[in-house]
């Protein structure tokens, strides 16, 4: 995606004070990437917490009139604390309660518009009542981003893409793929004729399917059944995978067992070499050793959510996905198409 990124740059030239970044806490890095592809500044904005635990944010500049980005990933964050330098860890809900004071300050300082950024929406998997009453989580957290005072939701690969209607203001729903097949036509210099892309359970078979296409290989479903909330396993295979190296493709991985059990089963099916790709790498847990231990050769992520140091094992290559995100903030400010990006 560097073609992205340097487009922006050669492009996007925003007058001085109609366009500001702000960043939140959940993913700084990823804030002063999608900064630096749009060759500009992120705006000086403080964020402390108090004993109790109540959060308190400050935007130390003037916004009066300009349109906001505000950049917030909605999930656990691993950060770096300003004072002490120690790694601290917040809470999904730490940071969705950010992101809304965050809204209600340029809300309240005349801000022209205020455009969302969040490159992982928590609550994203809390998108339907499964059991007699559920809550649909999801639909609190457009209500809530809506209510506050957000114009605009940019996000990447929503776990349910359903979720966009759940808000009444627009929402510009962007695709990390374009990532992965240009790292993988690169790393693999186009030659796919051995290669096959699965998609660990029936429900991703569309979006899997994209990648297929987009490389020329075949798609291979498997189908799983889910034992609890974040457990799951193999139970039948549709297509054949015997000789093929094989990429198997997901929005997200939370625990890791879904995609170490899709790599274990694709591989007693006859496959050679087992690659993977995800968006979202949360690898809450054991995630990591369950991806360490697994036949996965490598698993290559995007950084919308942090990805703590002792989370960088040699299997995992993470791959950005600030240049999409520079790109659409590009071309909403300068009023143009954001579908076809993709």
């Amino acid at each position: 995606m560097a073609a992205h990124g340097k487009a922006a740059k050669e492009e996007f030239s925003p007058i001085s004070g109609q366009i500001k970044l702000l960043p939140c806490r959940g993913n700084r890095p990823l804030a002063e990437k999608i900064a630096k592809c749009l060759d500009m500044e992120l705006s000086n904005v403080s964020t402390v917490a108090f004993g109790d635990g109540e959060i308190y944010t400050q935007i130390r500049q003037t916004i009066r009139g300009a349109d906001i980005y505000i950049i917030q990933t909605t999930g656990l964050t691993h950060a770096t604390d300003d004072k002490t330098g120690e790694q601290v860890i917040h809470s999904v809900n730490d940071m969705v309660m950010e992101l809304l004071i965050m809204v209600d300050g340029a809300r309240r300082a005349s801000a022209g518009t205020i455009n969302v950024v969040i490159p992982y929406f928590g609550y994203a998997r809390q998108d339907r009542k499964v059991v007699a009453r559920d809550p649909i989580s999801a639909k609190i957290m457009a209500n809530i981003i809506e209510k506050t005072g957000a114009d605009r939701v940019i996000t990447m690969d929503l776990h349910s893409p359903q979720i966009q209607g759940f808000f009444d203001i627009p929402v510009d729903h962007l695709q990390g793929l374009g990532v992965f097949v240009e790292y993988y036509k690169e790393k693999f210099k186009g030659e796919f004729s051995d290669f096959a892309v699965v998609s660990p359970d029936v429900g991703s078979a569309s979006k899997s399917r994209k990648l297929a296409n987009r490389l020329g290989v075949p798609l291979v479903i498997l189908e799983k059944q889910r034992t609890s909330h974040d457990e799951s396993q193999v139970v039948s295979v549709i297509g054949d995978p015997k000789g093929k190296k094989v990429i198997i493709f997901d929005d997200l991985i939370s625990t890791g067992t879904s995609i170490a059990n899709a790599a274990k089963a694709i591989i007693e099916k006859g496959a050679t070499e087992v690659y993977a790709c995800t968006v979202h790498a949360l690898l809450t847990g054991n995630g990591v050793s369950r991806i360490e231990d697994s036949p996965i050769k490598e698993l290559a992520v995007l950084d919308t959510v942090v990805l703590p140091k002792e989370k960088h094992i040699s299997k995992i290559n993470q791959l950005s996905a600030a240049p999409v995100f520079a790109e659409a903030i590009k071309r909403i400010h300068n009023g143009e198409s954001v579908s076809e990006m993709f």
